[in-house]
């Protein structure tokens, strides 16, 4: 029986015959195969996120929206969903209507069931970030939240509720409230690879709306508009560093690690991994309007910022950027984590190749990422969306600015997503067009996140907007390809696996993955580990843990959520 050949297969030998066509036009060309639907709507997701004014803002904090959550909080094996929530400056919220940050629990069938007041998560404020991670190791997933002021450490509690410990645990970061600290991105990181995670806390700015300068002081203008002022001209938050001591508590290490040595602040996006493949994970910061920071991990507790000398603080041409999301990913399969980062309007997402021993190259140009301009990026993450076995990117956009609703301005407030798919050959076809409805759509969004809520096998988004409700964007493919996905379970690493990194070959293609927290923008996507196969029907696994343990699974079935538990060394 001849054996089926694959899309891209396909393409090179009929390329082989008209070679007046290149590859990469051929394969772009090709059909797609796969439609993103939102179905946030029929799934139940139809609460509103609030944050800031709908039309006109005074200040910055109301403009960056929130972040949203797949993870998994009762170990059913399916995707539940945490969507941050804000507020607004001058508004008396009649008792039980105030807006809150909504858990919602997963049917099984494609619905969801808004769970926020029995599991007790409930909370008003100006939310911000979330990220997710078993700190104390007792086999469920927990949830930090970020906000301006005081943040939430909500500890599942294993029988639907949570309760926030961040106070008693010591990781409040505003300690008195009179700090004013703005925290946005986070991350779960066992960064001494003791076994227990520990948390780091970007911060924006320290905002204080009491002396927080006015549209009109500037005045403050965006192409003749006016609007919020900063971040330029304000004072900047400092990066914080949270040490797990392992009893449910945790020490502020921030100075003592070397966290704030470093010229960059504005931070915005949190991306861990181990970027120089050390086997320790490395910290990289997207900063807005100000170089991008790279927190090297010292091995000895500490870290330096190497962004600058390393090639992945500025754009191609030397210039700050304003940096809102990040991701990371081996997009040609060269053996390093390359990263991809959003930017404002005007500017082009950012792409840089990793070539080792710290050494970037920005490829964003070369790759064909630099045909978009007009977009301002918030959310994004490599995805396998076909599954044939490269990473995709997806990308999350709307305006900063209310006040350009009625403009021409770039594409508008409401922007509709990218979509970049990847022809396996370092180059990427902008084929948002070609991508369903959910792409198409336009939207003020922000924070995303991947995840197979329905465990078909694709990798579906969402997507937190502001002032709108949030999008579903349910993946429907055509395709045959295969899949597996790597459920982590640590013993003398920690009980998420998070810092693992993954190698699944299929013949003589080799991927490699990391579990991660946070990334993306200020949001948390599925801990489990999803790698797209092509037409393979077995692939061989290998699980490297934060502990130096090695897991091996040879002649894996496809098409399968696969769960290995790590070894006793």
């Amino acid at each position: 029986m001849a054996h089926p050949i694959s899309r891209r297969g396909f393409v090179r030998s009929l390329c082989a015959t008209l070679p007046v066509f290149s590859f990469d036009q051929l394969i772009a060309a090709a059909p797609l195969g796969i439609q993103f639907v939102n179905v946030a709507r029929e799934a139940g997701l139809r609460a509103k996120t609030v944050f800031g004014g709908i039309n006109k803002n005074k200040f910055l904090l109301e403009t960056t929206g929130c972040g949203c959550a797949f993870f998994d909080y009762d170990n059913d094996g399916w995707l539940d969903i945490f969507l941050v929530n804000g507020t607004r400056f001058d508004t008396v919220w009649p008792a039980g209507h105030a807006p809150v940050s909504r858990l919602y629990k997963n049917n099984r069938d494609g619905t969801f069931t808004d769970v926020t007041i029995r599991a007790g998560v409930a909370r008003t404020g100006w939310g911000q970030g979330v990220c997710a991670g078993d700190y104390d190791n007792d086999g469920f997933d927990d949830l930090y939240v970020t906000y301006w002021g005081d943040c939430a450490l909500w500890h599942n509690n294993g029988n639907g509720k949570f309760t926030d410990v961040a106070q008693k645990a010591g990781v409040t970061t505003d300690p008195g409230g009179g700090q004013h600290r703005w925290n946005t991105g986070c991350a779960f990181v066992d960064y001494d690879k003791d076994g227990h995670l520990d948390l780091f806390v970007a911060n924006y700015i320290d905002f204080d709306p009491k002396t927080a300068p006015l549209p009109e002081s500037g005045p403050c203008l965006y192409k003749g508009i006016m609007v919020p002022c900063g971040p330029p001209g304000l004072k900047g938050g400092r990066n914080i560093l949270f040490h797990n001591s392992g009893d449910g508590t945790f020490t502020d290490v921030s100075e003592k690690s070397g966290m704030w040595k470093t010229p960059g602040t504005y931070g915005l996006g949190v991306l861990v991994s181990d970027l120089d493949n050390d086997t320790w994970p490395d910290i990289y910061v997207a900063n807005d309007s100000t170089s991008s920071t790279l927190y090297r991990n010292n091995h000895d507790g500490t870290f330096t910022d190497i962004a600058i000398e390393a090639g992945i603080a500025y754009s191609a041409d030397g210039k700050p950027q304003a940096g809102m999301g990040v991701s990371a990913a081996d997009y040609d399969c060269d053996g390093f984590f390359d990263v991809a980062k959003t930017n404002f309007a005007g500017d082009t997402s950012s792409l840089y190749r990793n070539l080792g021993k710290f050494v970037f190259e920005e490829e964003t140009f070369q790759a064909g990422l630099g045909k978009n301009t007009r977009f301002l990026g918030w959310g994004i993450s490599f995805m396998d969306f076909d599954n044939d076995g490269w990473p995709d990117i997806f990308v999350n956009n709307g305006h900063v600015y209310a006040e350009v609703s009625d403009t021409s301005i770039e594409s508008g407030y409401r922007e509709r997503k990218v979509l970049y798919r990847n022809l396996g050959n370092g180059h990427f076809a902008d084929v948002s067009a070609e991508g369903g409805p959910g792409i198409t759509e336009t939207v003020p969004g922000r924070g995303c996140a991947i995840g197979d809520f329905n465990n078909d096998g694709t990798i579906d988004v969402l997507v937190n907007c502001i002032n709108d409700v949030p999008q579903l964007l349910r993946c429907d493919s055509k395709l045959k390809n295969n899949w597996i996905k790597i459920r982590t379970v640590g013993v003398k690493s920690n009980r998420s696996g998070i810092g693992a990194r993954i190698y699944c070959v299929t013949g003589d293609h080799r991927q490699m993955d990391e579990v991660r927290s946070g990334s993306s923008y200020i949001s948390q996507s599925d801990l489990r580990v999803h790698f797209g196969l092509g037409t393979a029907t077995k692939a061989d696994i290998e699980v490297h843990w934060p502990s130096g343990a090695v897991d091996k699974r040879q002649d894996v079935t496809v098409n399968q959520v696969l769960t290995i538990k790590e070894s006793a060394t």
